[in-house]
């Protein structure tokens, strides 16, 4: 599918955008929820029925309601201090960006960012997120639906080497990462025991990726290499591929 076209004023205002998120995210330093909004608003997506995905749609109270989003209306409030002054940016385009920017920040690469995305006025029905207390088949049938892969279902869980599970909005507490601020591939070695840490957090979820052994291949690759290569890529290729944009 190819990427959408926009105009060159249109792209002139990605990049004011992207600096005021810049800015923002490093004040605050808010670059984990951030990356959680956009991963939530784009982890919806339905391949067969081309429904959901990064289409700004969390912005609505109906989603910001469903139970795997709570605490990010956190994340939306902030986003509308930059929608304020990039008013023709799609909320759909913002979060996202502000997801790319998030890595950035902490230390991630640098992504080519794909604008072009259409705001949506309908919310997906509530479940099609991931659920932390799940094992490997509810991962497999989460990604899956939205075309994605093994090698993404454990990329994408690298996203967890930001920030931390705050029990009031998931039931769970704690960082996964000695420094939940840092975007490097630390959660792959937390997972494999070579920085292992008793008062760090690991999922059901985090846990099925070490036991089965297709995913395990995944975390034991990802924490050899740098994560500007393989592990950056696929987190870049999660927020601008072609086949999320509506």
């Amino acid at each position: 599918m190819a990427a959408p076209v926009v105009n060159k004023n249109y792209l002139k205002e990605i990049e004011r955008a992207r600096r005021d998120l810049r800015a923002l995210i490093s004040s605050k330093n808010c670059a984990p929820i951030m990356l959680r909004l956009a991963w939530h608003d784009a982890g919806t997506y339905d391949a067969k029925t081309k429904t959901g995905g990064p289409d700004g749609s969390i912005r609505h109270d109906q989603e910001l309601k469903h139970s795997a989003n709570s605490g990010l209306k956190i994340a939306v409030d902030l986003c509308e201090e930059v929608k304020a002054r990039h008013r023709v940016i799609t909320y759909a385009d913002l979060y996202q960006l502000a997801g790319v920017v998030a890595v950035e920040v902490t230390g991630g690469p640098t992504v080519d960012f794909v604008p072009g995305r259409k705001d949506s006025m309908v919310s997906p029905e509530e479940g099609r997120l991931p659920d932390a207390n799940q094992g490997a088949r509810h991962l497999r049938d989460i990604f899956y639906r939205m075309g994605l892969s093994d090698k993404d279902i454990v990329a994408l869980s690298g996203g967890h080497t930001l920030g931390r599970a705050h029990r009031e909005r998931s039931g769970f507490d704690g960082a996964w990462t000695k420094e939940p601020l840092k975007f490097d591939n630390s959660y792959f070695k937390v997972l494999l025991d070579i920085e292992s840490d008793s008062d760090l957090l690991e999922l059901p979820t985090d846990k099925a990726l070490v036991d089965d052994p297709k995913l395990r291949y995944y975390v034991e690759l990802y924490a050899k290499v740098s994560f500007k290569g393989s592990c950056g890529s696929c987190w870049c290729c999660s927020c601008g591929n072609p086949q999320f944009l509506l």
